[in-house]
């Protein structure tokens, strides 16, 4: 994506169901589980590179014995700094004790980070925050260890506001106003509330307060607590948590916003964002990756056994779309597909624009997460190009010479790798009095490949800010001379900010936002600005469930053509010299593309959740008042 937006994270969690006996002895190292969670962890670093964090919890230690580890990190390559400080502190006992290199046993009770169950998360800071306070796994300390909480999400909170106040109602002082804090002090005062009522009824029973924890940890009812805690939140969410004596589980959120996968089997009971990452690590088949159905939880007792529960009442399907079209890897079978759809889908609108000149065409892409559309792309373009020789073939009635029939049939569609992204040169871009001259050669590009007479046709996954666009790609595309730039995007124009943890919060930084506002003006139609505006601020009074995406007003007055065009006048700079055009996906061709992600409110406006409207409500406010803040 030539304007780099911000997924906020990614989860791993494994349970180990076996003693460490076993993992020694089969695959050689007690530290089974420690290996499986760096190549999970390191294979969804796509998902967050601005902070790590690993927590592990043994089961059976003695009083006075640490049965919780946990490291974090906020360095420049932070799934690598955890895991050397975990290597770092196993080797250094080992050295000190290197009779124990084999006992498991030993290495279970005295190592740190070596137990039974693990999580882990890597974090984008999408609130300019990145200090390592706010860097999951996050942990709210007891002396009961089934009132240890260790929480790490993927996921973001549209009312975080509102449940600190409940926290407030409840009695608590929270010590922070962040997402996961709110949303750790919720499941903390459940589980505490849990905890309780099942001492009493131990008590009743005869149980003496050593004697309860057994009973309390047996009996506790992980779902009950998620059901409490959750009942008010709203968001995209799937959250993880571990408890101190060995429960864990993991929630999705009733639309299945956020993506949540898992893998079970004799040996073990893994939990990723991403499908393809357990497929490779546990080197299994596609098919035994479960996907954690919206609004369920995935509970797994210290007991080992595992079971999904319903928490929330699932509502309709908003598995986010982002995540198809750019996020996750490409590595996943039904996601690799989607993406050459994309490119095929949006195909028939390159070909108007090129009026159908194959031969006249260069077609290309922006690196290196657009490759798999521009494969799609590639391939209808083929395909026409097939049917184009078929007819030409077909209308010589069989009279056509050999020499010309071998003509037809060698023409082929030009694709060509024009743009090289040279990401080094970002480090270097400090002042802003050098940045344009620096970001303008942030790409290279192939020479000698393209005419004067060709069109180049470049795809993108989108174009959210259209900033690199202007200043880097076009510029120095129309070095090549061509007679047409055609910039496509595999994705719909975004119009609206995400509030589910993507980092996309301001309305105003939008190029599709900016055109609108451009032809309200073009066609003295500004004044819907002062409507909309107007709207928006009689409902801040109101609840969620009340209000209305007004904003929604900017741009229906437009085709979504109309403000493509004023797109690509906005990015044509004087010294361009090659005409542009701008081409975003439809609507309707990403929901052909894909079909089982239909989450689409930062195209839209349709969000899924009534915090969505509010965020979408507060970020037109905040950028007709010319307040910078973020929407949530």
């Amino acid at each position: 994506m030539s304007d780099a937006i911000k997924h906020e994270c990614g989860i791993a969690l494994v349970r180990l169901k076996k003693p460490l006996q076993f993992y020694k002895d089969k695959y050689g190292s007690a530290f089974y589980g420690i290996n499986k969670m760096y190549l999970l962890m390191e294979k969804q670093h796509n998902r967050g590179q601005d902070g790590a964090g690993f927590a592990s919890i043994k089961f059976n230690i003695e009083p006075g014995a640490r049965y919780i580890s946990r490291v974090r990190s906020n360095q420049a390559q932070p799934i690598q700094d955890v895991f050397a400080q975990i290597n770092k502190r196993l080797n250094s006992v080992l050295e000190q004790n290197p009779d124990k290199k084999d006992d498991v046993a030993w290495q279970e009770k005295n190592m740190p980070y070596v137990g039974n169950l693990f999580l882990g998360h890597v974090r984008y800071g999408t609130f300019g925050k990145n200090s390592i306070e706010s860097v999951h796994p996050f942990l709210r300390q007891s002396n009961w260890k089934h009132q240890n909480l260790i929480v790490a999400g993927n996921f973001n909170m549209t009312n975080s506001k509102q449940m600190l106040e409940e926290l407030v109602e409840l009695g608590q002082h929270p010590k922070e106003f962040t997402d996961t804090v709110t949303v750790m002090e919720k499941i903390g005062h459940f589980l505490e509330d849990e905890v309780a009522k099942l001492y009493l009824k131990a008590k009743k029973k005869g149980f003496n307060k050593k004697n309860a924890s057994p009973y309390i940890e047996e009996n506790l009812s992980i779902k009950k607590v998620l059901k409490r805690s959750s009942k008010n939140w709203d968001g995209g969410y799937a959250m993880a948590g571990l408890l101190g004596h060995g429960d864990a589980f993991v929630l999705r959120d009733p639309n299945g916003i956020r993506p949540t996968y898992f893998y079970e089997d004799e040996e073990v009971v893994v939990v990723a964002s991403e499908r393809p990452v357990i497929q490779t690590v546990f080197n299994i088949k596609i098919d035994e990756v479960q996907e954690l159905e919206r609004g369920h939880a995935l509970i797994i007792k210290k007991s080992g056994l595992t079971s999904i529960k319903k928490v929330l009442e699932p509502k309709e399907n908003k598995a986010c779309s982002f995540e198809r079209i750019y996020f996750s890897r490409g590595s996943d079978a039904s996601i690799y597909q989607e993406r050459k759809n994309l490119g095929k889908n949006v195909f028939p609108k390159i070909l108007k624009s090129i009026d159908s000149d194959i031969s006249n065409t260069v077609f290309s892409f922006i690196p290196n997460t657009a490759e798999t559309s521009f494969y799609g792309m590639t391939e209808a373009a083929e395909d026409l190009l097939n049917r184009q020789k078929t007819a030409k073939i077909l209308s010589g009635s069989g009279k056509l010479s050999a020499k010309r029939v071998t003509e037809i049939l060698s023409e082929r569609p030009r694709f060509e790798k024009i743009a090289i992204k040279d990401a080094k040169l970002r480090t270097f871009i400090a002042d802003d009095s050098s940045r344009d001259d620096l970001v303008e050669h942030v790409y290279d590009i192939t020479y000698g490949v393209v005419k004067a007479t060709d069109n180049l046709v470049i795809i993108d996954d989108s174009i959210v800010r259209g900033t690199t666009l202007k200043k880097s790609i076009i510029r120095i595309l129309d070095r090549l001379s061509p007679k047409k730039i055609v910039v496509v995007s595999s994705a719909p124009q975004i119009r609206y900010p995400d509030c589910y943890g993507i980092d996309m919060a301001r309305i105003e930084d939008f190029i599709a936002f900016k055109a609108a506002l451009e032809l309200l003006k073009d066609t003295n139609q500004y004044y819907i600005v002062d409507e909309v505006y107007k709207k928006c601020k009689e409902q801040q009074s109101k609840t969620d469930a009340e209000i209305v995406n007004y904003v929604k007003g900017i741009y229906n007055p437009f085709k979504a053509e109309e403000i493509s065009s004023k797109i690509a006048n906005m990015l044509k700079t004087e010294d361009i010299k090659a005409e542009v055009e701008v081409i975003y996906q439809s609507i309707e061709g990403l929901h052909k593309a894909c079909p089982n992600n239909l989450g689409d409110w930062y195209f839209t406006g349709d969000y899924p959740t009534p915090g969505g409207r509010r965020v979408v409500n507060q970020a037109f406010i905040n950028f007709y008042e010319g307040n910078t803040k973020r929407a949530y």
